[in-house]
C-alpha cells in the first residue's frame, strides 16, 4: 500500500495535466455562450493551480484570446479544410523542383482539385 501511496504523490502532476487535457476537450460541447465562458475561467483558473508550468502559461494565453475563443460559439467554423489545402501546397511546392517555371506550378495548383476527383472516380 505504501508503494501505490507513493506512486500516486509522485504521478500527481501526469495525472492533472491528463484531466485538465481531457476536460478541455468539454469546452466546445458547452450549450450557452455564457456556459462556454464559465468554462473556460473555470478550466484556466484550475490550470493556473495546477503547479505545473507549462499549464500555468497555457491558462494565461488563453484567457488572453478569450473573445476568439467564445467567438467560436457564435461561429462554429474551424480551419481544417484550409489547413489541408496548405499542406497539399506545400507538398507540391516540395515536389515542384523539376517544373521548368512558375505558371506551370500555378496551373499545378488550379488543378489540384480537378485530378483528385479524376484519380477517385
Amino acid at each position: 500500500m505504501q508503494a501505490l501511496d507513493a506512486a500516486l504523490r509522485f504521478n500527481q502532476p501526469l495525472f492533472t495535466a491528463y484531466y485538465l487535457r481531457e476536460e478541455w476537450g468539454l469546452l466546445w460541447g458547452q450549450p450557452t455562450a455564457e456556459a462556454m465562458e464559465r468554462f473556460l475561467e473555470d478550466w484556466c483558473r484550475r490550470a493556473a493551480a495546477s503547479g505545473i508550468g507549462l499549464f500555468q502559461s497555457l491558462a494565461q494565453t488563453l484567457l488572453g484570446h478569450r473573445s476568439g475563443i467564445l467567438n467560436w460559439m457564435a461561429h462554429p467554423i474551424h480551419s481544417g479544410r484550409m489547413e489541408g489545402i496548405n499542406n497539399t501546397i506545400r507538398t507540391l511546392t516540395r515536389r515542384a523542383y523539376g517544373y521548368r517555371n512558375e505558371s506551370f506550378f500555378v496551373l499545378k495548383l488550379y488543378n489540384l482539385h480537378r485530378s483528385r476527383q479524376e484519380l477517385i472516380g
